[in-house]
């Protein structure tokens, strides 16, 4: 049973939505006043949140080019994908085969707006809005039927996006995780990081703060625990569960996370 909520269709300029803070962390320039000014408070508290979305996006680009180029996967199915930016799934992917697939899913409006004209012209590539807990519509959209083939090996991608849905028995994370192992084939991927703190504060700070600024579109940063159970029965690919900027770095030069008042931790496990 799930139970995933419709989006909003309407682009509030008001309440500050965690694709456009992530947008302005990464340097974007589809974000507002309000964004803005909820990333400066959050700062106050955690400022290494900038250089932790940067290193999370730099962990997104490796582990896409490592599964198309090392595993052959050529279907990626993006949960929570955010606003457009530079180096996308679709470009790295389809850089290593220009024939690979990828839906994007967001629940914010303002990504299926800038998502579509991005890719108007990408027959291979769509993006669709939904809440990433709609797992049955996701699966079963037109668009996610034309361009994935379940009988064969897709990679589903949470990336930094678990932080954004409360804990449940029916919705939460596991319930997600579940529903989702079921629909894929055998040599799948399932790529999963979240916010993690060790220091209860940070967590109850963070999660209060945002829980409060997104108007309740929020879920909890969690621990390193949390993240590792979602991951049961899944083959983990080296090195392992960590912090996203150590995850098979370019080069021994590569930006490293540097405070640790929060992590984005996680990896990708494969669905034997």
């Amino acid at each position: 049973m799930e139970s995933g909520k419709k989006p909003s269709t309407t682009i509030d300029a008001t309440v500050p939505t965690a694709a456009r803070m992530y947008d302005h962390y990464l340097n974007g320039k589809d974000n507002y006043a309000v964004d803005r000014a909820a990333c400066e408070e959050l700062d106050r508290v955690v400022p290494s949140t900038r250089a932790l979305a940067l290193n999370n996006r730099r962990f997104l680009q490796r582990m896409v080019r490592t599964l198309a180029r090392e595993y052959g996967i050529r279907q990626f199915l993006d949960h929570g994908s955010g606003l457009p930016t530079q180096n996308n799934v679709h470009q790295v992917a389809q850089a290593v085969d220009p024939e690979s697939r990828v839906v994007y899913v967001d629940n914010d409006p303002m990504v299926l707006v800038h998502g579509r004209a991005l890719l108007d012209q990408n027959d291979r590539t769509a993006v669709i809005q939904a809440d990433l807990r709609g797992t049955d519509e996701i699966f079963d959209h037109p668009d996610t039927r034309r361009l994935v083939d379940l009988s064969q090996p897709v990679a589903v991608l949470f990336n930094s996006v678990f932080h954004c849905i409360p804990d449940s028995d029916t919705d939460g994370p596991p319930a997600v995780v579940r529903r989702v192992r079921d629909r894929l084939a055998p040599g799948s991927f399932l790529v999963m990081c979240q916010l993690v703190s060790d220091d209860e504060k940070v967590r109850d700070f963070v999660t209060g703060f945002m829980n409060e600024a997104t108007q309740g579109h929020w879920g909890r940063v969690r621990e390193e625990r949390d993240v590792a159970g979602w991951f049961e029965g899944l083959e983990i690919l080296e090195p392992g569960l960590v912090e996203v900027s150590t995850w098979r770095p370019d080069s021994d030069l590569a930006p490293r996370q540097l405070t640790q008042e929060w992590i984005e931790f996680g990896g990708v496990g494969r669905i034997g």
